[in-house]
């Protein structure tokens, strides 16, 4: 288990989404301090990214937190990688084959290649917020890509113990990524992730399609792909799939 300080860990039996909820609060002008966090037990409104609909299943981990970057700290939106981060150091422990768990940008946790746990990251003026969904107990059914659960492996792990270790798994990143800058995260991400040849299929936000080899990262942290003819994209957004998912 992970160990360290313990943030304040809010537990609501039902809510539409904890996302939401920090965001509402955040408008309202109410001060939410940094690394508080909500978990609910049941989400009928979660939200993953490209506006998908989140799964929500009975002994999983649904949460959310809030982090305030400061004028000093890296670009806001490496976040994202820093959040992928800390949830593969929560989960990693966690399996007996710590070489199945891997990062697919910008922040799907997949284990055995099959897809574990998501990210969706919104802003609200000078905050933002991390929602994590994370399969604990029950892995949903996906037309378009194959899912797992922790629950595969074993005993699916408590909730609540899972909230504590992750809290204190994302308080670490955070402490390194303002400490020593983007260039740690950045290599330590890529250490995570798939290997560098994986093929991947981006549908970008404007509908586009490329396909290419994966390369790494650039110095911002955005994806980058050595296509057909040996020209390098750098992919800022999109959905990323391994060949395989397409």
């Amino acid at each position: 288990m992970a160990e360290g300080k313990v943030r304040s860990i809010r537990i609501a039996a039902e809510t539409g989404s904890t996302n939401a909820d920090l965001l509402d609060a955040l408008r309202s002008s109410e001060r939410v301090p940094e690394g508080e966090w909500l978990v609910t037990d049941r989400q009928t409104a979660g939200r993953g990214r490209q506006g998908r609909d989140w799964f929500d299943g009975a002994g999983n981990f649904m949460g959310s937190t809030v982090v305030r970057p400061g004028p000093n700290d890296p670009p806001a939106h490496t976040l994202a990688l820093l959040a992928g981060l800390a949830l593969y150091e929560a989960v990693t422990p966690m399996c007996s084959d710590p070489s199945a768990v891997s990062l697919k940008w910008p922040n799907d946790l997949l284990l055995g290649g099959a897809k574990l746990a998501g990210i969706l990251l919104e802003r609200e003026g000078d905050a933002v917020v991390l929602g994590f969904g994370v399969n604990l107990a029950k892995a949903p059914d996906v037309p378009d890509r194959e899912t797992i659960a922790l629950s595969a492996l074993g005993p699916a792990p408590s909730r609540d113990l899972f909230a504590r270790d992750l809290a204190i798994s994302l308080d670490k990143e955070l402490e390194r990524w303002r400490s020593y800058g983007l260039e740690p995260t950045l290599r330590r991400w890529c250490a995570a992730a798939h290997a560098v040849g994986t093929p991947l299929s981006v549908h970008e936000p404007d509908g586009t399609i490329c396909e290419g080899a994966f390369k790494g990262l650039d110095a911002e942290g955005a994806l980058q792909i050595t296509l057909a003819g040996g020209t390098v994209r750098t992919i800022h957004a999109g959905d990323v799939l391994h060949a395989k998912e397409t």
